[in-house]
């Protein structure tokens, strides 16, 4: 709630946390892990398409760090994700027209959802392939912009089953 309470401050039109911040502390939970996983980062989604700037990344990214310091922050506009795609994963996209299309196009359905939270701290989810992969603990690829690589080189780097037995991983 500290996190989500923290972007909310920042004023975004369109925002969220996600992807693993969310992941793992739901299979955190079904696994039964006294102590949250580490998290590599905290991947907050806004989307903004008339401020592309990687500066303004940077700027709210270092105002969550000194809100709470305590967390890896990671702030990226989605409205400006085709701009470096290319150049980080080796395949042009096309741009993206929303925060819940950008959600859809993360790596693993499991990962491509998402949390916002209102004025009155009412949590909203963001999940366009649904939650059953969440919550059965199942890795899938996400075809939208996850290469056949990137699926086996993300599950590697990972080690989804290693850090939670229960995870099933659908092979290719």
């Amino acid at each position: 709630m500290d996190a989500l309470r923290a972007v909310r401050s920042l004023g975004l039109a369109s925002w969220c946390i996600g992807a693993g911040a969310v992941r793992n502390l739901v299979w955190d939970a079904l696994s039964g892990h006294r102590q949250p996983s580490a998290l590599s980062d905290v991947d907050v989604a806004f989307f903004d398409p008339v401020d592309l700037r990687g500066e303004r990344d940077a700027e709210l990214q270092r105002r969550l760090s000194e809100r709470l310091p305590g967390l890896p922050w990671e702030v990226t506009n989605q409205a400006a994700v085709h701009l470096w795609f290319e150049s980080y994963f080796g395949h042009a996209v096309a741009p993206l027209r929303s925060l819940e299309e950008a959600v859809g196009s993360w790596p693993e359905y499991a990962t491509s959802v998402a949390l916002w939270l209102d004025a009155d701290d009412t949590i909203h989810v963001i999940a366009p392939h649904g939650l059953d992969d969440l919550f059965n603990m199942v890795v899938r690829r996400n075809p939208t912009r996850a290469s056949e690589q990137n699926f086996r080189d993300r599950t590697a780097a990972k080690r989804y089953a290693e850090r939670w037995p229960g995870v099933t991983i659908v092979p290719l």
